[in-house]
């Protein structure tokens, strides 16, 4: 049964803002998601990782919800990575085209030193 709350959380690493996602990503994950997103570009956040360690499920809509989100991404000029993406959901992202506008990492470690590099760059 797909759950219907996510619990999503900010923190700051080293210049790299992450959104934090445990849970189903799913349409009921929108606003929690797009309020992340939004809390973390207030802040002035030019580097994000989207970390989905802890989110085993995600539908079309969720896919949608994170497409929405690299859209504005680029739009802002910021510079995202997704992390902690199953092999599956990896390919997903993959065949989808998300993996365009977003690195994909296996872990958050790997997706924060990557964009730590262009912190330092800028």
């Amino acid at each position: 049964m797909i759950d219907d709350e996510l619990k999503v959380g900010t923190r700051q690493r080293d210049g790299v803002w992450i959104i934090d996602l445990e849970g189903d990503v799913t349409t009921f994950a929108e606003d929690a998601i797009t309020s992340a997103y939004e809390k973390v570009t207030g802040e002035g956040a030019k580097y994000i990782v989207i970390n989905s360690r802890q989110s085993d499920y995600i539908n079309s809509a969720g896919i949608a919800i994170l497409i929405g989100v690299v859209t504005e991404v680029n739009r802002q000029g910021q510079k995202l990575a997704i992390s902690g993406l199953s092999a599956h959901f990896q390919k997903i992202f993959r065949m989808v085209g998300l993996a365009q506008y977003a690195d994909i990492y296996a872990g958050e470690d790997e997706a924060v030193a990557a964009l730590q590099k262009l912190v330092q760059a800028a």
